[in-house]
């Protein structure tokens, strides 16, 4: 059972680095596991670090050692719906309880944890990829509890506005196609966030042809900069026609599964190379997690966020913005920088205190992995920066 985690393997950390539970049952219902280094009083200020999908807390491995040498409390979740991290709702796709996976329940489920931790905030929260939603959303909706963040390889531009009481008072974005999916479907493609939130996503990902082995290299490998076809550039606009200039991995074509889409474009490529930066073993750390708790938890958030009743909650904070000092971090090869067009430019402007965007060389989607002293010193920097 998933949540006997009494015989679990134990996890290859470096060391300084811990494996361990916190009860939050009777706040959010999950008891959390999470990985820290430095603990200590309550002089050592908090760093949260929040993953990204299809990864864990271990992706943070090579960091927080390090920030705990700098004196600081460093602390990485698994998030509801992944790796070791339990009471979350298992239940398949059709009978899953959704109100679950709402964004408010994001944020909720890290004050809980804080608390639990004896903390009354946290100094910096670090988020990547889905983890970069994580943090938008703890800084923009608690910005007396989060004090700065870092958000990575996910940019923010703001949450949806009022709509106006007069239709025609809403300007039309001619750059906008308000039905993107079935235009994408014209052109023989979708977007991949659509096709993780559809109901045959997780049995695509769990039961790949190639085997999960396999199949997370190859993902691994395109999205990072060991795959000299990133080249990414801004789009013009949120419009089939640009969208599809993405990689097949962002912007799938219509018939073939993402790992399919995998075994496709990987045909030739040396995707050996990323064991530069995520060795077999560690990777094995992935599969064996993926494999015990199958994909369903995590992909429900891809349809919370492709949800319009998500959207309709987040008008709850129409007009705010990131108050916190925050900053974007991200790999130079990494096409996550632009898959929503603008939404980069855009981060002045959603972030009333935007410290810069900072591109990481020879890194693509996986920056603190491929990359990770860059990516050190550029978190140190900006927290530094703050005092």
């Amino acid at each position: 059972m998933m949540d006997d985690m009494h015989h679990l393997p134990a996890l290859p950390l470096p060391k300084g680095l811990e494996s361990s539970y916190v009860d939050c049952t009777e706040s959010c219902g999950l008891r959390f596991h999470i990985l820290e280094a430095g603990k200590g009083g309550p002089d050592r200020p908090l760093l949260l670090f929040v993953h990204g999908f299809p990864e864990i807390a271990y992706s943070w491995r090579k960091l927080l050692p390090r920030f705990a040498d700098e004196g600081y409390y460093a602390v990485a979740l698994d998030q509801r719906g992944y790796g070791r991290t339990t009471g979350w709702d298992r239940r398949p796709y059709a009978d899953v309880d959704m109100t679950q996976f709402r964004y408010t329940q994001l944020v909720r489920d890290l004050l809980c944890l804080v608390n639990r931790l004896g903390r009354k905030h946290v100094d910096c929260i670090i988020g990547h990829d889905f983890g970069s939603i994580t943090v938008a959303m703890s800084a923009l909706m608690r910005p007396d509890f989060f004090k700065a963040c870092v958000i990575m390889s996910h940019p923010f531009d703001g949450v949806p506005s009022l709509p106006s009481e007069d239709p025609k008072d809403t300007p039309v974005k001619s750059n906008t196609d308000a039905d993107i999916e079935n235009s994408l479907a014209q052109l023989g493609r979708k977007h991949y966030k659509w096709s993780n939130s559809s109901p045959q996503a997780a049995a695509h990902w769990e039961q790949s042809a190639q085997g999960l082995t396999d199949f997370l290299r190859g993902y691994i490998y395109l999205k990072s900069a060991k795959d000299p076809r990133n080249k990414p550039k801004p789009l013009a606009a949120w419009t089939a026609s640009e969208l599809a200039q993405m990689p097949h991995y962002y912007i799938q074509k219509l018939h073939l599964s993402m790992a399919e889409t995998v075994a496709e474009d990987t045909q030739g490529q040396d995707v050996s190379s990323t064991q530069s930066f995520l060795s077999d073993a560690e990777l094995v750390v992935y599969v064996g997690e993926w494999q015990r708790t199958g994909f369903q938890g995590a992909l429900n958030w891809y349809r919370s966020g492709t949800s319009p009743s998500n959207n309709r909650e987040l008008i709850l904070f129409a007009g705010r913005k990131i108050e916190c000092p925050t900053t974007f971090i991200s790999g130079k090869a990494d096409w996550g920088n632009f898959q929503k067009p603008g939404a980069l430019e855009g981060m002045s402007a959603a972030c009333a205190d935007f410290r810069g965007v900072h591109f990481v060389r020879e890194a693509g989607h996986w920056p603190q992995q491929e990359q990770p002293d860059e990516v050190f010193m550029l978190i140190c920097n900006f927290i530094r920066g703050l005092q």
